[in-house]
């Protein structure tokens, strides 16, 4: 099994005030489709850095089919093009498994830095399922980019519901950042029809991967 190389099992360093979205997944495999959301969000929300963090895994899945963390990260690495881009497997280092215990340690060691949480659309129905979700939400400011037959899950997500209060208007994105958690924003945009299981089935059965479209 291929080694991680250590630089990618430290938290990525940024400077007191700057503004850092944080967009966590497995990424088996990453796709166009998760460089568009990181795209839109370091533009939407004006950040300084995104920290593509790379998961060893996510507990609502299987793991049968994840391929080597050293694998996801080369390719993650190969598509973060944009420098502000920061491609990281900390919490392999440091074991967590939840995101909530991750944002704990983050916001620990970086009191002076103001970050965001990024997701795609296409988590925001399961959100809810999440290892304490709305800690989570308490936590950090959320930013949900908009994913193919996503579009209108800020409607009936329960997260979306519980937290409507809390919304802010796609036009305040640039300053989501300075609201205090629970605050989230929806962010329409480009959208890439593609999809990690989408494009894990088709290697397995050698059939073409889907073809990258916006809509």
């Amino acid at each position: 099994m291929q080694e991680v190389p250590r630089r990618y099992l430290r938290m990525p360093h940024a400077e007191r005030g700057m503004v850092v979205g944080l967009f966590g997944g497995s990424f088996n495999p990453p796709h166009a489709g998760h460089a568009l959301v990181a795209e839109i969000a370091i533009r939407r929300l004006g950040l300084d850095q995104l920290w593509w963090m790379v998961t060893p895994g996510n507990p609502l899945k299987s793991r049968s089919h994840l391929a080597p963390l050293a694998e996801r990260i080369a390719l993650s690495k190969e598509l973060a093009r944009n420098p502000r881009i920061k491609v990281t497997a900390f919490e392999a280092a440091f074991g967590v498994t939840y995101t909530a215990d991750t944002l704990v340690r983050v916001k620990a060691r970086n009191p002076q830095v103001r970050f965001i949480w990024i997701m795609g659309a296409d988590s925001l129905g399961s959100f809810h399922k999440w290892q304490r979700w709305q800690e989570i939400a308490r936590t950090f400011p959320i930013a949900v980019i908009d994913r193919p037959r996503s579009t209108l899950s800020f409607l009936s997500a329960k997260m979306a519901k519980t937290f409507d209060f809390a919304r802010v208007d796609e036009e305040d994105a640039q300053i989501l950042w300075k609201k205090k958690a629970p605050a989230w924003t929806f962010i329409h945009g480009p959208r890439s029809a593609l999809s990690s299981t989408e494009l894990r089935d088709a290697k397995a059965t050698g059939k073409p991967g889907m073809r990258p479209a916006a809509e």
